[in-house]
Formats: structure tokens, C-alpha cells, sequence
């Protein structure tokens, strides 16, 4: 979104204004006037500062994907419920069921803390490029170049972050490894959950709606951060305090209209916007494909098990979530990229650089073989590519017993002290069991490997396969039956016994669970080897390739692709036409609940009480003042996962919203920005308000929040 006015074109291909996630740090004249072209009424000070509070020290990292803003000079954090929700579902049992019923603490002394859980709060970002990037000249080998780059990277860290628990900091590369920065974060271990909706409002539409629009997801948590005597970062501890932030972003309760500035802040996971080609072809067929076969599968038989029992659903209701949300991506994504064209598009780009590069005897030299890289490197690897992807979805990620062999085999029993011991257990063991059931993964691992078995070529496939063929004759329930039935893994006192006694952890390697997750892991790391050769290829080709295009258009501000740092992206609300003879509008309200709800669907039930408090059409403050509440907003901010949670901002610099999805029309956007269809899909902070207050009764947050009416 941050390219300026750019009339340049790449390979045929208008680049449009609002494309781009920026980091801050790098933002120019250009930018800050394209965004007061838009409305924004800020200043670029307030926005980003290095030596006095601005709105990005408000924007954290939220657990370990997520974006989240500070809403109070109480630590109190808004994000998305589908953020909160691995919180939530750890926190839940048949008993206390936040999930379906939300969670409401009256008091601090409610607040409920999270084991594992950290908030990070961005402390700098410096540019080390002219550290690292001069030791890199004499490199010849492209393996040996990010190796060293790393252990550059590595000790400028060490000097910074080394042993301390609150504190990390990473060296990043960026522009495909043409440029580096170092990135500092306070990191706060005792983090409580404060306000959850059910997830009947939070994750209304369910897996129906995700990645759909119109949207009618109130999809908000609500968490609070605390901190030492001193307001410093801490372990939990009841004599903890709410942390007192920076800067505390305000709150509007303005509305908006189409047309209006927005600008969303967030840690965007990844993107590929400078990918060739052949890198596309390979996601689609390589990645994509056996990705959308597998979990299709996998979510399946988890379904029909969650349907089943309440139990089971408890547990598995975030890896089930986490699981379909990508699976659902990777489809849309594949339609995106087709009906986008987006591989005659790259290719008629590659076409431009090569004209552009044989116009210079200087530039043939440099820039001759890039191209050449990049498909040999793509090509020679998609088979490899392909095997590994059913290998890593179907038995390293997809076998949960595989899951649990790797982390008792990850621990050094006889190296390790008894609290380290202690530790090891009750985060990593402990964790897996309780959300665990042995019977549905015993049901799913023989169709995992079945599907292995006739989508992987023979030569790459586990050797476990000799023995469930001359074993067990090739029937995979019969294999999975008597492993289920011989593991010792199954018991967390034996696993614990294994790890607290060094006689008794000799024994891991004759266990068949061992057995199986050591066969599939090195089946797994035998493909990552063949594909090392091909991935260096294909680094120093996308490395040339970026600094060949920058070198094309100097007149062009290019942003770097994503990487969970933090960005910012601008544009405007509105809405967007889909298709032929269509238009959807750029708000959703409280009308389309009552239009969908539907007692007997699960992705659209809603309590009765939830459902009056609609019918009533009280909503105060938080309503349009016409009987309708918004509930839901678009814009076209540049965004993608690791976004979600991100607050929206007005032209003032006020959230009025929280982002949490994207459009189904625009699942290539990782890859290809789509400026006629791409949309940021956003809650309404009002409607934030309106459950806090109405449903919860919690005025007490509503107190603590600076809200702009």
C-alpha cells in the first residue's frame, strides 16, 4: 500500500498506491503524502518515534501469530477471538466452557492467567545492513553467504538478548536478503484473559463464512498484560500489576463512511510478491494441492468425532480451527491465482527484466542468470517439494503421536536439572495430553498413511512402510491398532518416568511410537536435504532477482515482503464488486445475525439471549442511530495472516476497528496484490463495545478505555 503515486510499471503491470506493507521505519515524503491525499490528519511523529510515545508502541505481538492494540493504561489488549482462542480453549473444561459460554471477569482477581502465553511489545528496529551485508561480498557460495549472515546476525543478537527471558531480538533479512534489521521486543510472560464472547458471536459463520464476504463475526478478546513492582516484564505472580504501556491508543466511537482513511498496524506473516513463475506453479501444484487433500481428510474424521463429543471438541476446537483456516486459504488461493492469471503475469514481468538486462553488457553480467536460477531451482525441486509437503501434513504435523515422540526424543534426560525436567513436562507433555485423544488419532493415522503411500514416490517414503507391508500385509488399521495397543506413550506417568529417569529414557527408542515418528522424521529430513541444493539456487536467484528490479525502477519505493515484523498498510473503506451484475456493500450490521442464525447449524447458532438483546435493538451509543448496529467493515488495506488483530485507525489515529480476515475474491494476495478486489475485513469496535457492555456487563473496561464519541 505504501508504493506513492507509482506510474512505474514492472513487466507490463500498473503497481497501485495502496499496495504494499510498510515498515515504518522506512516510510518517505512520498508515503505521508499519499496518506494525507487520502485524509489523514496525523502526524508521522505520533505515528512512529524512537524517542517518545507513538501509536506503534501500542500494537503487539499477541502470542505466536497474531497482532494485538493497547486500549488502556491498564494493559488491557483487544484482539481477535480466533487469536484468544487456543487461550480460551486451554482455559476451558466440560465444566467451564468458555468457548461455547465466553468468559466474563468482574474484577481483577477474576482475570484468569495464561500458562505459555507472552505479549511483545516492539522496543526498536535498526538497520545493521552496513554490519552484515560488506562480510558478505567475498561469499561465492549462496549457502555459505546466509550462513554467515546468520552468524553475524546471531551474535549481534547474543550482545543484546542473551539468557534474558524478557527480552528478544532478532536480525532479519529482508528485500530477499539485500538488506538486514534488527528487531527488539520487551517480552511479557504473565498475560490474563479478560473478556471472551461465546464463540457463537465470536466465531459466528464458522467455517462457512471464513474468508467470506458479507461477514457478521464479532471476532474480539479481550486479554491483560502485567508486569513487575517496576513495571517491568515478569513471570506470573499474584504481587503482579497491570502494566502501565507506553502509549495507549484511543478509542472512536465516530463511525465512518466509504471513502474514509483507514490504516491498519500489525505483524503480517509472510508474503511472495517478487516470486517467479516457476515459484507460483510450485505452490499451487506442489504445496497447495496435497495441503487442501490432506487436511480435507483430516478434518473430516475430526469433525464427525468433535459432532460426537463434547469432550473431544473441547480439545480439539483450536487445532481443528487452526487446521481449516489454511486449508480454506489454500483453496482460495489456488482459484485466486488461476482466475487472476497471476503466472502469465509474473511471466510477462521475467519477459521485461530479461530485455531490460540484455540492453547492458554490465547487467548481463550481473543480472544473465537469474532467470535461469530461478526456474532450474523451482523446477528440479517441485517433486521433492510435492513428497515433502504430504510428508510434513499427513505424518509430521497430521500423526499427533508422531507429535508427542518428537518431544520426548527432543529432550536430554540425562543433561537436564530436575526443574528443567519439571518444566519440560508440564509445558510440552502435560499441554499435549490434555488436549489429546488417543482413539481419534488411532482412527486417522492409517488413512494418513495410505494417502502417503500412493501420493509419495517409492523412494522417498518411510521405511516403517517395509514393515507394515511384510508385517501387517499393507492394512494400516491392523498396524495403527497394535501400535495404539504396545506404545507406552499413551501414559503421561510413563512418559514421565522416561524423562525423569535416565535408566528409563534408554528404553524411548524401542518404543514403536519412537520408531514410527524416527522413520517419518527421517524420511522428512532425507527430502530436505535433496532440496538444499535447489533452495540456495533458488535464494541467490530471488536475492539478484529483487536487486535487479530495484536497480530496473529507481524512480519506483519497493516495500519488502513480510515477515511478522511490524507494518503498516493504508487505503480507504469501501466496498468492492465480486463479480458480474454484484456489489457488496462496505458494511455489514446486526441485521445479517438475525438473517443467518440457524439453532441447527453449528457455524450459525447463537444463544437465545445474545439473539433478544439483537431483536431489542437497544444499542446505545454503539448504534447508527437508525436501529441497526454495524457490526462488520471493509477497506483496502494490504493485509495477510499474522494481521489478525490488528487495529484499524481512523484518519485521527482512533481505532475503529480490529482486522481479522480477508476476502474470498482476493486468497492470491499473498502473491499478487488485487487492488479492484483485495479487502481487509474488519470488526467494528462498537460492536466490540456493545458485547462488553451489554452482554458482559463489564463496564469496568469500558471505564478504563479513551474512547472519542
Amino acid at each position: 500500500m505504501w508504493v506513492v503515486l507509482l506510474l512505474a510499471m514492472v513487466g507490463g503491470q500498473m503497481v497501485y498506491a495502496d499496495e504494499g506493507m510498510w515498515l515504518l521505519k522506512e516510510l518517505n515524503r512520498q508515503n505521508l503524502e499519499r496518506m494525507r491525499e487520502l485524509g489523514f490528519l496525523s502526524t508521522y511523529d505520533k505515528l512512529y518515534s524512537e524517542t517518545h510515545p507513538s501509536m506503534s508502541q501500542a500494537v503487539v505481538i499477541f502470542g505466536g501469530g497474531c497482532s494485538g492494540i493497547t486500549v488502556s493504561d491498564q494493559g488491557l489488549i483487544f484482539t481477535n477471538h480466533h487469536c484468544g482462542y487456543a487461550s480460551i480453549q486451554q482455559l476451558s473444561s466440560v465444566q467451564h466452557d468458555y468457548l461455547k459460554d465466553g468468559f466474563v471477569s468482574h474484577s481483577e482477581a477474576e482475570e484468569l492467567p495464561v500458562p505459555g502465553l507472552t505479549v511483545r511489545y516492539l522496543r526498536q528496529t535498526i538497520d545493521v545492513s552496513s554490519r552484515i551485508v560488506p562480510q558478505l561480498t567475498s561469499c561465492t557460495d549462496e549457502r555459505d553467504r546466509l550462513m554467515r549472515a546468520d552468524s553475524i546476525g546471531d551474535a549481534i543478537c547474543d550482545s543484546i538478548a542473551k539468557n534474558n527471558p524478557f527480552r528478544s531480538a532478532q536480525v532479519l533479512p529482508f528485500y530477499n536478503d539485500n538488506k538486514y534489521y534488527l528487531v527488539v521486543y520487551d517480552v511479557f510472560r504473565d498475560v490474563r484473559m479478560v473478556f471472551a464472547p461465546p464463540s457463537s458471536i465470536g466465531k459466528f459463520g464458522g467455517d462457512t463464512d471464513n474468508w467470506m464476504w458479507p461477514r457478521q463475526t464479532i471476532d474480539f478478546s479481550v486479554f491483560r498484560v502485567y508486569a513487575s513492582a517496576d513495571n517491568q516484564p515478569a513471570e506470573y505472580s499474584k504481587q503482579n500489576r497491570p502494566y502501565h504501556p507506553k502509549y495507549v491508543a484511543e478509542i472512536s466511537l465516530q463511525g465512518y463512511r466509504p471513502g474514509d482513511f483507514a490504516m491498519t498496524i500489525g505483524y503480517p506473516g509472510s508474503t511472495s510478491r517478487y516470486i517467479s513463475s516457476w515459484g507460483v506453479r510450485q505452490r499451487i501444484n506442489d504445496i497447495n494441492a496435497p495441503r487442501i487433500e490432506v487436511r480435507g481428510l483430516k478434518q473430516d474424521i475430526w469433525k464427525k468425532a468433535m459432532v460426537a463429543s463434547e469432550a473431544v471438541r473441547i480439545k480439539y476446537a483450536s487445532k481443528y480451527a487452526g487446521s481449516s483456516n489454511y486449508w480454506k486459504n489454500s483453496i482460495g488461493m489456488n482459484k485466486g491465482l488461476a482466475r487472476l492469471d497471476v503466472i502469465a503475469r509474473k511471466q510477462a514481468q521475467e519477459a521485461a527484466f530479461t530485455d531490460w538486462v540484455n540492453q547492458d553488457a554490465a547487467r548481463r553480467a550481473k543480472y544473465g542468470d537469474v532467470l535461469r536460477l530461478l526456474k532450474e531451482g523451482y523446477t528440479r525441486s517441485d517433486s521433492l517439494r510435492r513428497a515433502n509437503t504430504y510428508i510434513m501434513e499427513a505424518l509430521v504435523s497430521g500423526s499427533e503421536l508422531v507429535q508427542l515422540a518428537r518431544r520426548i526424543d527432543a529432550f536430554d534426560a540425562k543433561g537436564s536439572t530436575a526443574s528443567e525436567r519439571n518444566i519440560y513436562l508440564q509445558d510440552n507433555i502435560r499441554s499435549f495430553f490434555k488436549n489429546y485423544d488417543p482413539a481419534l488419532d488411532q482412527e486417522l493415522l492409517p488413512v494418513m498413511l495410505k494417502l502417503v503411500k500412493e501420493r509419495v514416490p517409492a523412494e522417498y517414503l518411510p521405511d516403517i512402510y517395509k514393515q507394515i507391508d511384510k508385517k501387517y500385509k499393507g492394512d494400516y488399521k491392523k498396524y495403527a491398532a497394535d501400535l495404539f495397543k504396545k506404545t507406552n506413550f499413551l501414559s503421561y506417568d510413563k512418559v514421565q518416568a522416561y524423562l525423569t529417569d535416565p535408566k528409563l529414557n534408554a528404553r524411548v527408542a524401542k518404543d514403536p511410537a519412537d520408531q514410527l515418528s524416527v522413520s517419518v522424521l527421517s524420511a522428512y529430513y532425507v527430502l530436505q536435504e535433496e532440496m538444499a541444493k535447489y533452495r540456495y539456487e533458488i535464494a541467490k536467484g530471488e536475492r539478484l532477482y529483487m536487486e535487479g528490479l530495484e536497480e530496473m525502477h529507481p524512480q519506483r519505493t519497493f516495500y519488502s515482503d513480510a515477515n511478522f515484523t511490524q507494518r503498516m498498510s493504508y487505503g480507504t473503506i469501501g466496498g468492492y464488486r465480486p463479480f458480474d451484475a454484484a456489489w457488496y456493500e462496505y458494511r455489514s450490521t446486526d441485521k445479517g445475525i438475525l438473517e443467518k442464525e440457524d439453532s441447527t447449524n453449528g457455524d450459525f447458532y447463537v444463544q437465545p439471549k445474545i439473539l433478544s438483546m439483537f431483536r431489542a435493538k437497544d444499542f446505545g451509543p454503539y448504534g447508527n442511530g437508525d436501529g441497526t448496529m454495524n457490526v462488520c467493515f471493509l477497506t483496502n488495506n494490504d493485509i495477510t495472516g499474522g494481521n489478525s488483530g490488528s487495529p484499524i485507525f481512523d484518519k485521527n489515529a482512533r481505532v475503529i476497528g480490529l482486522a481479522f480476515d480477508g476476502n474470498w475474491e482476493a486468497m492470491s494476495g499473498d502473491i499478487a496484490f488485487e487492488p479492484k478486489l483485495q479487502r481487509c475485513i474488519g470488526v467494528d469496535v462498537r460492536a466490540i463495545l456493545y458485547m462488553i457492555d451489554r452482554w458482559g456487563h463489564c463496564h469496568r473496561l469500558i471505564d478504563e478505555l479513551k474512547l472519542v464519541k
